[in-house]
Order: C-alpha cells, then structure tokens, then sequence
C-alpha cells in the first residue's frame, strides 16, 4: 500500500479511529495557525507606510547665537535705501574761469560755469548746433561785454556733462554773433550742490 495516503485516510482498524482523527485535527489546527500568522504578518508589512523622511535641516549661514550683535542693521521694511551720491570735479583755469564741454541736445557745447547767471545762455551759434534757434522772439533785454542785447526764452531737452545729464532746462538765446555760452543757474540748481574750493568747482548728483 501507498504510504503517502496513509496519513489522509483512517487506519483501518476500528478502535484506532478516534486517536486518527485527534491526530488529524491536532496538524491541521497547527497548519492553519501556521498560515494565519502567515498571511497576518505579510499583510501588516505590505500595508505600513514607511516613515516619512525627515525634512533636511537648513544650516545657518550666520552661526553666531541669534543673540549675539550684529555686524550689520537691517533697515526696517519700508525704508529706502540712500541714492548713491555721484561727483564731477571741474578745475579752473588761471584766470580763475572753469570752463566745460558739455552736450545740449546732443551737440557738444563750450561752456563758461557762471554762478551769477540765472539761466542758461546760449550763443545764437551754438544755438544753431543745438537745433533750438529758430523762430525765436527776442524779447528780453540782457547786458553783455558790449552794451544790451536782446535775448529769447527756450528749453533745452537734455544737458550733458560725462554721466551727469539734467532733462528740460530752462535756458535762452542771446542774438547776434561772438561771445561763449555760459553754464547758469537753471542747470546748477537742478543738482544736488556745487561747491568751489580752491581751484576746483565740485559738482555732486543723486
């Protein structure tokens, strides 16, 4: 007889049958007590989420304790931050005259810095290169070198000296020939200061 059908089926015996059966409920309980715990763990593993990484940690850049002073103050919100102060410095020449080269719309113009004059003058020939000298009304007497002249109101689109510029300045045109432009208070009170020291006539602008 086959062995390996021995152990499913009841020896043949009567009075053996009952201790079979005790046997045969004995393993399958173990069995089934095998695989539940089995198929419990497997699902417990399958089912757990992983714990969750932890989030990087920011280093510092300053590492000093958060009390400690600061080499620096932080302006509060809101505060604006100072413009930066720009400087021209423009020396005179021995007969104590600073004279300047400066573009009037575009045209390069040889300037006199007159401090005295209210506005910009310009000569009707530079006039003519700043492309402002036609239909002029000159109404306004002037004194000049030889006498009283006759000047015309205008408005220059931009004056230019290197990286310092001025938009809209007021100025005029004196009629007749000769004479030098000169650089007056409309252009220098658009700045933030000049100032003449010694030899030197310091411009400053924001």
């Amino acid at each position: 007889m086959d062995r390996s059908n021995q152990f499913l089926e009841p020896e043949r015996s009567g009075g053996n049958l009952v201790g079979w059966a005790v046997k045969q409920l004995v393993i399958w309980s173990v069995a089934g007590f095998v695989i539940y715990a089995v198929v419990t763990n497997h699902s417990v593993f399958r089912s757990s989420d992983p714990e969750p990484a932890a989030p990087p940690t920011l280093a510092r850049v300053d590492e000093r304790p958060l009390d400690a002073p600061q080499r620096e103050t932080l302006r509060p919100l809101g505060q604006a931050v100072p413009p930066v102060t720009n400087t021209l410095a423009l020396r005179a020449q021995s007969d104590g005259h600073v004279f300047v080269k400066a573009a009037v719309n575009g045209a390069e113009i040889p300037f006199i810095v007159d401090t005295g004059a209210t506005l910009v003058s310009l000569t009707y020939a530079d006039a003519l290169k700043a492309g402002v000298a036609g239909n002029l009304n000159y109404t306004i007497p002037i004194n000049v070198a030889n006498g009283i002249a006759k000047a015309a109101r205008i408005t220059l689109r931009e004056i230019r000296i290197d990286q310092l510029a001025v938009d809209n300045v007021d100025g005029m045109v004196v009629q007749g020939n000769g004479g030098i432009s000169l650089l007056g208070q409309s252009f220098l009170k658009r700045l933030q200061g000049y100032e003449m020291h010694g030899d030197t006539l310091t411009l400053t602008w924001q």
